[in-house]
């Protein structure tokens, strides 16, 4: 079948619902040198390429470090390694294990200490030992608390890595004390290793932990102890667990109001190295395992071995891209009062080529039970490959718990069961059918982000609904803040929680304080689980979609939501109609504006702040929609987000304005007067006072050895430039004119004009510089002393660099300190290439500057609450 017949004549336009029309042409027919290529295949690369884009999710907002300090408590305790986290909230503590220390944290204020702290160190001798084998006495030899777990009301089991001997011990919650004398071994309890994957939970003063069970790290293992049971564990088989790292693990309460009679469970989640694909094919796969609570092993066969363990692969991927998440990071257990509705969700890591990408899935208890309940995998020796296990299944079923049915027929424990059915479970731990993630496809997918752990909390909405709200940290220090919505995720913001991109290791939230707490290896963060004060607008507030928030109508603030307060809050997390703001919007205060004169044959710069991420800039020039397609002079940038006129003329005067764009809700942004003059002379003379004749002379004399100096000087500068210039051109570099928000430096500030003057920049070519650095040039402006009275300054002379270090790079344009700063100047943006880089013919400065803004990396954003990625 010929896919492309029947798609119109060469060049015609053809429909597809996930995208507008396009055209493509039909491939030409030649000798044997031309390639054709299918047209069908090109539409599969627009395809895949819509897809990646669909399901590369990008959050609203993006907020950097420093622009949420009111909201966020940190705390060093001057140790590192924040890597355990435990919350009491009857008590109103935070526990915290990092590195041979233990910590009680107020909750309502992380930086007071509840009870002094537990110094729990590795003896000397262990430390050497552990130096002796080859471990690192930097990095690995101390004792980091991995386990902190409520083992009853009065007391915390604990236990930590110890060196690589890893031990056990418990904390007296009143007195907050350590049990020096009872420390137990926590062999199969805890890792060895800091760095290696573990999980572990208390049911009923019973510990069930998943590690690896020796100082190698060669034998991983899920095991029982303590408690009135005997200690119990998993098979050493390769079938069982093949180089097993554990993430999570949940204990499910099933007994409750079972039909059956039937036992609790608790699943464990893990990655391990799958044995069931072909050789050539191995690769490391997601998986859920689950063991009944009374286990207690068989008689003869499996003797202190788990009857009951069961396995099975966890499926996250997008099929059509043949894009498979098989690195599982971290699982959170969302529970209700039903276990029946028992949701999990889960973050995956995969390399899809050499991008990284991440993922969120979500997958429903009762989904894992039906896979576990279905058929099982088998070894097949004859044809040496896996397949479904097609014979009769041994009654009563191997890996099941002891229920009613078995209570009848005189099984009253795991104990009691046939050796048939024991010998089926040993070598049918793998069950054929993978537990399928809810809308059978990822929630939420990004690309080049990391994702290491989460958190969900359900909260309810002003309309009644449920919404699950997910906090998802990242490998370098980062939140993701998203809401569950239907069938998909809305990424409501991105926080940088870090000053440094350290992991975020673990997330605990506080359902009474509605706070978060977030551990990394440097530090330990409190942060709201709300924060409605950065939206400043009631279609802001809409737009976000954030279920803890809602826009005041009495306040004209955007606050937590209250159902309460429901007839004065508007909120719309379903549609996010802005709509009901339409009255809201008119009181926005009017935007900045700015005056810039230039002269002619300048390339001005002008940025519009554009509310969120996903919010399209609109420019009018003289009240009339402005489209820079319709003039090579002047282009959007996207990289900087401004509207760049290159060579300006005296056409290009008039009244610039912005205007963000986000669902149809419109943002005044930005407004510029530009004013384009022939010459710096002619102002000049304008603002002169006409009734002082010898003062016009005194400035006529001044102004002239002022010009004579810098003829001399740009004489010089372009004699010095032509030399270095191959084959003597005589063009110089362009520069560009970008208004911004300079640091507040006292030297610096006092020589700016204000917001509301006029400010003039000069003929750039006058402060041309060679060196690629960033510079200031402030106008004309006088500097003001402390007396009140003008003399120019020297930081105020055009020309001046910024006190701070110059940018060596001219394509490399981030300043250190632009961010948040409240005076107001210019920076001038050195355009000249690298000695090595191809570029258009010099002269031609409408080539020049699109080839320069195409080098050009991310400027900073002016508005560090509203920054964009």
């Amino acid at each position: 079948m010929d896919v492309g017949a029947g798609m119109g004549p060469p060049g015609a336009a053809i429909a597809h619902p996930l995208f507008p029309s396009y055209s493509t042409p039909r491939p030409r027919v030649g000798g044997p040198d031309e390639v054709m290529i299918p047209q069908w295949l090109c539409i599969l690369a627009l395809l895949i390429s819509v897809e990646v884009k669909a399901w590369n999710q990008m959050p609203r907002k993006t907020v950097r470090y420093s622009g949420f300090t009111e909201n966020r408590q940190s705390w060093r305790g001057g140790i590192s390694y924040y890597l355990t986290l435990t919350l009491d909230e009857s008590r109103g503590a935070l526990y915290v294990g990092a590195r041979e220390i233990i910590f009680s944290l107020d909750l309502n204020n992380i930086g007071r200490e509840l009870r002094p702290p537990i110094i729990w160190e590795a003896p000397s001798e262990r430390k050497l030992e552990c130096v002796n084998k080859g471990k690192s006495n930097q990095t690995e030899c101390f004792n980091y608390i991995r386990i902190l777990e409520k083992y009853n009301e009065t007391h915390l089991l604990t236990c930590g890595t110890y060196a690589f001997q890893p031990k056990c011990a418990y904390i007296e919650l009143s007195t907050f004390t350590l049990d020096s004398v009872n420390i137990e071994d926590g062999k199969g309890k805890c890792p060895y290793d800091p760095s290696t994957g573990h999980t572990g939970l208390v049911v009923d003063g019973i510990f069930f932990s998943a590690t690896l069970f020796n100082f190698l790290g060669t034998e991983p293992v899920i095991q029982r102890s303590m408690g009135q049971h005997s200690s119990i564990k998993t098979e050493y088989l390769a079938t069982w667990l093949n180089e097993a790292k554990f993430v999570g693990s949940a204990h499910m309460p099933e007994s409750v109001d079972s039909k059956i009679g039937d036992d609790d469970k608790i699943y464990f989640f893990f990655t391990e190295r799958a044995l069931e694909y072909d050789c050539y094919s191995e690769q490391v796969v997601s998986r859920v395992a689950r063991v009944c609570k009374g286990d207690l092993g068989g008689a003869r066969t499996l003797q202190r071995k788990w009857t009951s363990f069961m396995k099975a692969r966890l499926v996250c991927s997008i099929p059509e891209l043949q894009l498979h998440f098989n690195m599982l990071q971290s699982v959170f257990t969302l529970r209700t009062d039903k276990w029946r509705s028992t949701q999990f969700y889960a973050v995956f890591q995969a390399r899809w080529g050499d991008i990284t990408v991440s993922a969120v899935c979500q997958y429903a208890i009762q989904d894992i039970q039906k896979v576990f309940d279905g058929h099982y995998k088998e070894y097949r020796e004859q044809a040496q490959k896996w397949g479904r296990y097609s014979d009769s299944v041994p009654s009563p079923r191997p890996g099941s718990c002891i229920t009613n049915f078995h209570r009848h027929h005189g099984m009253n424990s795991s104990m009691d069961l046939p050796d048939n059915t024991l010998n089926f479970a040993k070598k049918h731990p793998l069950m054929d059918d993978s537990v399928q993630p809810v809308q059978g496809r990822p929630l939420l997918v990004r690309k080049g982000v990391n994702f290491t752990t989460l958190a969900v909390h359900r909260t309810t909405g002003l309309n009644g609904d449920l919404y699950d709200v997910l906090f998802i940290g990242t490998e370098n220090g980062w939140l993701n803040k998203a809401v569950r919505v239907a069938s998909t995720v809305h990424l409501i913001e991105e926080l940088q929680m870090f000053d440094r991109p350290y992991p975020v290791h673990s997330l605990v939230l506080s359902s009474r304080k509605s706070l978060l707490f977030a551990g990394s290896a440097s530090g330990l963060v409190r942060l709201p689980m709300a924060d409605c004060s950065k939206y400043r607008s009631c279609a802001d507030c809409i737009l976000a979609r954030d279920p803890f928030c809602a826009w005041n109508l009495s306040s004209s603030q955007c606050v937590e939501s209250d159902p309460q307060d429901g007839d004065a809050l508007l909120q719309d997390v379903e549609n996010y109609d802005t709509s009901m703001c339409e009255v809201q919007y008119m009181k926005l205060s009017k935007p900045s504006s700015r005056n810039l004169t230039v002269a002619i044959g300048t390339n001005v710069v002008l940025p519009c702040e554009l509310t969120s991420n996903l919010a399209q800039p609109i420019w009018k020039f003289n009240g009339q929609d402005l489209r820079p397609d319709d003039n090579d002079s002047v282009l959007y940038d996207i990289t900087l987000q401004a509207l760049v006129i290159l060579g300006v003329n005296v056409h290009h005067s008039g009244t610039y304005s912005c205007f963000s764009v986000e669902q149809g809700a419109q943002f005044a942004s930005k407004h510029y007067q530009l004013n384009v003059v022939a010459s710096p002379s002619l102002t000049l003379e304008s603002s002169a006072p006409m009734d002082g004749l010898g003062l016009v002379w005194m400035m006529v004399i001044a102004l002239g050895a002022v010009c004579l100096a810098l003829f001399l000087a740009v004489v010089y500068l372009r004699r010095k430039l032509q030399d270095e210039m191959e084959k003597g051109s005589k063009s110089l570099e362009n520069t560009l004119v970008y208004p911004i928000q300079l640091p507040s430096q006292p030297k610096i500030a006092k020589c700016l004009p204000s917001a509301d003057s006029d400010e003039k920049l000069w003929d750039p070519s006058s402060y041309y510089y060679s060196d690629g650095s960033l510079k200031i040039v402030p106008g004309h402006a006088l500097c003001q002393n402390s007396t009140g009275s003008s003399s120019p300054s020297g930081n105020g002379i055009p020309g001046q660099p910024l006190p701070s270090p110059p940018l060596h790079s001219p394509n490399h344009m981030l300043l250190s300190g632009v961010r948040g700063s409240s005076s107001n100047g210019y920076i001038r943006l050195t355009l000249g290439g690298g000695i090595n880089e191809e570029r258009p013919p010099l002269g031609d400065l409408n080539e020049e500057l699109r080839w320069k803004l195409k080098q050009r990396q991310t400027l900073p954003d002016s508005n560090p609450e509203e920054s964009s990625v």
